[in-house]
């Protein structure tokens, strides 16, 4: 998923896709495929939308990437970017572009109940929380809280939990409801309809970048365009 504007990484990301961001010296897009191909998965489509251009011009350097064009990125919230993407969800892995992986083993293809990948949080956040027991997802909390497992922009899918998505995406997309997030489809929408499981991770496995300072603290480089 690489189609955002990435307002809050602006100016920086006036002239090129946030996902496409050098952090030390690597695209965050480049871990996470890293990543990928560590983990034996080539068949790689990237759903782009804003500087679309400067994604056809990296993908010539790579080997198995396909991209999707989401015609709807800038009018739309990013459950376009998968209903632009909705033929290819069935055993699968959706996934931020924009984010560092720092251990690929998260992306390890291997799971039985789709589900996303989460990180135990006992303190207070205002991420996405979910409460799990017995390995199975009992609810979410899009408002945060405490005692949970925060989850993070990677899901795993079965073919049939995929062919499901699709039509739900279909359905919510094609009647307006296209300021959602795609998870909101699943965890809120059609939470009732999936059995869930969660990849455990730690929060040093991943580092999601959300705006310029946050750049900065990770790459002094970007120093210069803090106010």
């Amino acid at each position: 998923m690489a189609a955002g504007i990435g307002k809050r990484m602006q100016p920086l990301t006036y002239e090129i896709p946030k996902p496409l961001v050098s952090v030390n010296g690597v695209k965050m897009i480049d871990t996470v495929l890293g990543a990928l191909r560590k983990n034996g998965i080539t068949e790689i489509y990237v759903v782009v939308g804003y500087l679309k251009d400067k994604f056809y011009e990296w993908a010539g350097e790579q080997r198995d990437v396909i991209l999707i064009e989401n015609p709807y990125y800038d009018t739309c919230n990013n459950i376009s970017s998968l209903y632009a993407a909705r033929e290819y969800l069935g055993d699968c892995m959706i996934l931020d572009g924009d984010q560092i992986i720092y251990n690929s083993d998260i992306l390890s293809p291997e799971f039985k109940l789709s589900g996303y990948n989460a990180v135990w949080c006992d303190g207070e956040t205002d991420e996405w929380l979910m409460k799990v027991e017995n390995g199975v997802v009992k609810s979410c909390s899009r408002n945060g809280g405490n005692k949970g497992w925060q989850l993070y922009s990677i899901s795993r899918w079965t073919v049939e939990d995929g062919k499901m998505l699709k039509r739900q995406l279909e359905e919510e997309f094609e009647r307006g409801n296209d300021q959602i997030y795609w998870d909101d489809v699943v965890m809120f929408c059609h939470f009732d309809d999936y059995k869930l499981g969660i990849h455990k991770m730690k929060s040093s496995d991943i580092r999601e970048v959300d705006d310029i300072e946050e750049l900065a603290e990770i790459d002094a480089g970007y120093k210069s365009y803090l106010k």
